[in-house]
């Protein structure tokens, strides 16, 4: 998995916050399978109850029905925690074109009330989700750490400025944060329904249901997925990271690039389907190229990802195919 030799003290206490979203309910189901307590603060407006159901009745599990917006709800949830995973935030770049107001009450808002809160109980480490949204029309790749254009949409925004207040948490306050910059993340449980769903789960569901998707711009734009047993690794390994790089951000991928297109045939092929996709106008913020090097996380945070993008969407259909 690349996490399997990661250890923790017996009686560690983990904060999971979104924990009910994609990311965050992968994140509780193997620190709970590894023996450790964990505590799920969501308010459900994007995670779901089901992504939670499994493990609800686990003896190291808590679940927490708040808002990181209230900074209250933040100080009760951290406290006795030992590590704090901060996923809790709205996603998707054209929502946030349309919703600025929201983004920046959960986004910036929501994470400054969680890291204050994590300084106020002590917390050791504080690993919290940034995004390769950050590199905004920087036209080089693939995209290092350092070298950021200029921001593109609100959700670009929000995230740029989590990465500004950790890094200050971490200078002023002594407070250990680790920023990763997730590309493209898919994989088990993400939300394949909505206006705003991402394209991997999207496809999929219009695929089993032998129905046509549609593919924004010309489908030559290209990403690095990013299985989610990668970004469950990194998670991990950067609880275990030195203190000597609290304030930084790492990306976080595969270090790969799968065209759009590509993507899609290959689920076609998966699913054993010869469907056509519409194509249909660019959409507002998204960039065309993404690719990350992964060369600071790997040499500071140990990460070593397993699961290349053949591998992981293989195993996502085969998720969907017993869950949708």
């Amino acid at each position: 998995m690349g996490y399997e030799n990661i250890e923790f003290a017996k009686d560690s206490t983990f904060l999971v916050t979104g924990g009910a979203g994609f990311i965050g309910s992968n994140l509780c189901e193997v620190l709970l399978n590894r023996g450790y307590k964990v505590r799920c603060l969501d308010n459900l407006s994007n995670g779901k109850q089901e992504n939670i159901d499994l493990f609800i009745n686990h003896e190291n599990y808590r679940f927490i029905y708040g808002d990181v917006r209230d900074l209250q709800t933040c100080l009760d949830a951290c406290a006795g925690v030992d590590y704090v995973l901060h996923q809790a935030a709205w996603g998707s770049v054209p929502r946030s074109i349309e919703f600025p107001l929201i983004y920046e009450e959960i986004n910036i808002r929501g994470t400054l009330n969680m890291l204050e809160a994590a300084r106020q109980n002590h917390v050791k480490k504080f690993v919290y989700a940034s995004s390769s949204s950050v590199y905004g029309d920087e036209p080089n790749l693939p995209k290092r750490e350092g070298k950021e254009g200029n921001l593109l949409s609100p959700y670009a925004v929000t995230k740029m400025v989590d990465e500004m207040y950790a890094k200050l948490y971490s200078s002023l306050y002594g407070l250990d944060t680790y920023g990763l910059r997730y590309f493209n993340v898919f994989g088990k449980r993400q939300d394949p329904y909505g206006a705003y769903a991402a394209v991997i789960p999207k496809f999929i569901k219009l695929l089993m249901n032998n129905e046509q998707p549609t593919i924004n711009g010309d489908g030559k734009q290209s990403r690095d997925f990013t299985y989610i047993e990668n970004v469950v690794e990194a998670n991990l390994k950067a609880c275990k990271a030195s203190s000597d790089i609290a304030g930084e951000s790492f990306n976080i991928a595969y270090g790969g690039r799968e065209y759009l297109i590509d993507v899609y045939h290959s689920i076609c092929s998966a699913l054993n389907v010869d469907i056509e996709p519409l194509y249909g106008s660019e959409r507002g913020g998204d960039i065309k190229h993404s690719n990350a090097d992964i060369s600071k996380a790997r040499t500071h945070l140990g990460y070593d990802p397993r699961w290349s993008f053949s591998e992981g969407i293989k195993t996502a259909i085969e998720w969907y195919k017993l869950n949708l």
